[in-house]
């Protein structure tokens, strides 16, 4: 569902069964195993990227069908039954516009290319994001990238990382590429590491949070952890090892098992240590030391210095896809990541002298 925004509901002016043509976005049939849920429930669930309030807009606006028929929020979804969201303009071709853009490539061949994604940059075109992303990019960069599974707008890609995260990103450029890597992430033998900044410093210095992840049941647009073998959310495994500690944050390696929407991120608070300056998560205010003098003015610059979750993906290994060689590649922290660390570095030498 693309984010259901009210203006192009068919409570607009336009009703279903009028001489305006209506548009099928989505069909998703429930399974034979599917148990009674609610309407909302089971769109919230099955579509991606949107909120309660849109999905309740849309079945209040009778978008949304069950059987061919409007059906309320209360409606429970049976096995068999056949969801529609329908509405009155066509779905975006997955087209995607090639944009000049200039990007970080520290690898590239007949096969597969690296790409360093700056912070502040969508990796693909989603609702509210068509153009400026990374696959908008790499569409001017290389012609006739893979389109992805299901015809998904997202070329050449085979994972993604957030936004406000910066780091590595491997692109298949053929469709043998992007099937060899997508196999190599399914089974687990993609070798991903992850820099963090952390509040806190973690009572082990190394270990394992299992958990699955998934979406939060009061806010849609964030990701929680629940305990492993939960219905609800997907296996999710991080692995963590302290690099340094300054007492009040840590540097934290992580390596993923799993790859979850937003999992290093809701792993690390669920261990009791959000991601420095992540807002979302908690991160973006003191959580350790004085919340006033000298140090609150010391962590408020450094809020400043690096506005983002502090979360690099640092390096990414995997087998190329014809050679069979095994490929590591590594990338240095940006600027903004860096200077944070340095301050931290400096701020905890100065207390221990």
């Amino acid at each position: 569902m693309q984010d259901l925004d009210p203006d192009l509901l068919p409570d607009d002016g336009i009703e279903a069964g009028a001489e305006d043509e209506l548009y099928e976005h989505h069909r998703i049939q429930a399974d034979g195993r599917q148990e009674p849920m609610r309407l909302d429930k089971f769109l919230l669930n099955r579509l991606p990227n949107v909120s309660r309030s849109k999905v309740q807009a849309g079945i209040e606006a009778e978008a949304v069908q069950v059987n061919g028929k409007a059906a309320k929020s209360s409606y429970k979804v049976k096995p068999g039954d056949v969801v529609t969201v329908i509405l009155p303009e066509p779905p975006r071709e997955g087209k995607v516009e090639p944009e000049e853009m200039s990007l970080d490539i520290p690898y590239e061949d007949e096969q597969l290319l690296l790409v360093n994604k700056p912070a502040g940059m969508v990796v693909h075109p989603a609702y509210g994001n068509w153009t400026g992303t990374l696959v908008n990019g790499l569409a001017w960069h290389i012609r006739n990238l893979p389109t992805g599974r299901n015809g998904e707008i997202r070329p050449g890609l085979v994972h993604r990382i957030d936004k406000d995260t910066s780091g590595l990103l491997v692109i298949g450029k053929t469709d043998w590429a992007m099937t060899h890597l997508s196999q190599q992430f399914f089974h687990h033998t993609i070798e991903r590491t992850y820099w963090a900044l952390v509040w806190g410093v973690p009572k082990e210095a190394t270990g394992t949070i299992r958990g699955n992840v998934g979406r939060h049941p009061k806010d849609r647009k964030l990701m929680t952890v629940f305990p492993e073998g939960s219905p609800d959310g997907k296996h999710a495994i991080t692995h963590y090892k302290v690099l340094q500690s300054f007492g009040y944050v840590s540097l934290v390696q992580c390596n993923l098992e799993t790859g979850r929407t937003h999992q290093i991120r809701a792993h690390m608070k669920h261990l009791g240590h959000p991601l420095f300056a992540d807002a979302a998560y908690g991160g973006a205010a003191i959580l350790y030391g004085q919340r006033t003098g000298a140090y609150k003015a010391f962590v408020e610059r450094t809020f400043e210095v690096m506005p983002r979750q502090a979360l690099h993906a640092k390096s990414l290994g995997f087998v190329h896809p014809t050679t069979g060689q095994q490929l590591q590649f590594e990338t240095e922290l940006p600027e903004d990541f860096a200077a944070a660390l340095k301050r931290w570095e400096t701020y905890a030498a100065q207390v221990a002298s």
